[in-house]
């Protein structure tokens, strides 16, 4: 995702909570009695923050929203974008999947060893600078800054890992690259994608124009004619997983819906790792050609997945590929009605 994209989506969830706390109070003639027991109430109750680990919100802070709103309205709730966003203290996409790529693999290097270490890659441009503070917070939003289990311990570090193919599916959507669309004007595309949770798999994924239910249901569809059918269904809160009626497709396929704690990083690390391999491995190698449409950018990236990604060893499944952990693993699937999984497709020669 592009940092200023991610800056005004992280903004606008941030002054929708604001509202969402003062929103009861916003037609209260200014000095009315009882206000301030009214924010009160709110401030003893602990509340999801965008962006933060904090759960309480002070009252006078709290009455200074309902000020802003008064007199600019949902914009005055938004927060002040600092002078220096985008320039030194912004990491470009590509360095910051550098960066959390090389602490994913190695938990025991600091942020210090990881700025060296990244330093020292030749990949980082010249005049850009890794502050550590700023790479902590990256870190951090990945879930990479919690400590890491001890050599030899009985924990297993995938204890949130299911044992078969189907148990849990989870789904997410990237920005992608633009493409042109009907012979004509290049349009932003989105990469829809869903993973089994035991195997890696991408049971499917594609390239779409927009990020919204209607994009997301023929994705399951391949998804679930491909694979089979998932027990439950793991996604954020983005409007594109909250409709209605997406809803009663899982309840009339006896899918699970699992909607994901807001802000909590842990859940989504999985796909977020399949995102950061498609920007490291794939993006940078789609030519002119594979841009000419959305079919040719979804047969490229199809290529990609079933030749590549499925075929190469992966350090979460125990160094197996995808294709193996799928078809150790798959013995127990459920097919939806006139449906029935694919068999994992061998590497090309």
């Amino acid at each position: 995702m592009h940092p200023a994209i991610d800056d005004d989506k992280h903004r606008e969830k941030v002054a929708l909570f604001r509202y969402g706390l003062i929103a009861d109070l916003i037609h209260l003639p200014p000095g009315e009695r009882g206000l301030y027991a009214k924010l009160g109430e709110k401030a003893a109750r602990e509340h999801e923050i965008p962006g933060t680990l904090r759960r309480r919100v002070a009252a006078e802070t709290m009455r200074g929203w309902l000020s802003d709103w008064r007199k600019g309205g949902f914009d005055a709730l938004l927060p002040k974008t600092r002078s220096d966003a985008g320039q030194a203290r912004a990491i470009p996409p590509a360095i910051a999947d550098m960066l959390v790529h090389m602490k994913d693999e190695n938990r025991a290097l600091t942020v210090p060893l990881v700025i060296e270490k990244a330093m020292g890659s030749g990949a980082v441009p010249e005049g850009l600078v890794l502050a550590p503070a700023t790479v902590h917070r990256l870190l951090s939003r990945h879930g990479l800054m919690r400590a890491a289990p001890e050599e030899g311990s009985s924990k297993d570090r995938r204890r949130f890992a299911f044992e078969k193919a189907g148990e849990l599916w989870m789904s997410d959507v990237m920005h992608g690259p633009s493409v042109v669309v009907d012979g004509k004007k290049k349009r932003k595309t989105y990469l829809i994608a869903l993973l089994d949770d035991a195997t890696r798999v991408v049971t499917h994924a594609a390239f779409a124009v927009s990020e919204n239910t209607a994009a997301f249901l023929p994705v399951l569809e391949q998804a679930v004619r491909r694979r089979g059918l998932p027990k439950r269904l793991y996604v954020d809160n983005g409007a594109v997983y909250r409709s209605q009626h997406l809803a009663l497709v899982c309840a009339k396929l006896g899918v699970t819906l699992i909607h994901a704690r807001p802000y909590m990083p842990q859940g989504k690390g999985k796909i977020e790792r399949f995102f950061r391999t498609v920007r490291m491995q794939l993006l940078p190698t789609l030519g002119e050609v594979d841009m000419k449409s959305l079919e040719a950018i979804n047969r490229r990236l199809w290529a990609w997945v079933e030749g590549e990604y499925h075929q190469s060893p992966h350090k979460g499944i125990d160094g197996r590929t995808p294709a193996d952990a799928w078809m150790m693993a798959s013995d127990e699937l459920k097919l939806a009605s006139g449906t029935r999984p694919q068999p994992m497709p061998k590497a090309c020669d």
